[in-house]
């Protein structure tokens, strides 16, 4: 099985029809649902949020088999991410691509069991903690995208489960938890 550093591609990675889009519906279906799941797993494993359309990414590219995916498929397969909201364009262009492997609501739960995990219900933390601290290390949420933490965030304070505190800078930005 090929590797991609330490992320294992699936079989069909080697197949060079899985490059091209295909135009039977049926194949196109399952072809669409294979990559999506690809990204989305390998976004997950490699910790990426972020995908640009015209940039290089490992995915988009097989050397062994020397193919690679046109921007045509780039775009089916993102967009396809897009309308499952697995994802989310960033620019009206649709140039970037915010990966979303767990969904805002999903991120949401799991900052809250992470709150409680750690006996942080009615404290303050910084979101650089959250994002980057100690007890965040070996989770989820080590090195989340700012704007995904964010959009989390601003959902459990909606619901009455958080209370976001501007600093005066993005740095010290903090979010005291409800029990």
């Amino acid at each position: 099985m090929q590797k991609l550093g330490d992320f294992k591609l699936p079989h069909f990675f080697n197949y060079p029809p899985y490059f091209t889009l295909q135009p039977i519906r049926d194949t196109r279906e399952k072809q669409v649902q294979l990559w999506k799941e690809l990204i989305i797993d390998y976004c997950r494993t490699q910790k990426v949020f972020v995908i640009g359309l015209e940039e290089e990414f490992p995915l988009f590219a097989n050397p062994v088999i020397e193919r690679s995916l046109s921007h045509e498929a780039r775009e089916v397969f993102l967009s396809a991410l897009v309308q499952e909201g697995r994802a989310e364009w960033v620019d009206k262009g649709h140039k970037k691509c915010l990966i979303l492997w767990l969904r805002i609501q999903d991120w949401a739960d799991y900052i809250l069991s992470f709150v409680k995990d750690n006996g942080f219900e009615d404290g303050v933390l910084t979101v650089e903690e959250i994002r980057s601290g100690i007890e965040s290390r070996g989770t989820e949420l080590h090195g989340m995208d700012r704007t995904i933490l964010m959009r989390a965030l601003k959902l459990l304070e909606h619901k009455g489960k958080a209370t976001i505190f501007k600093g005066t800078s993005a740095d010290d930005e903090g979010v005291k938890f409800s029990a």
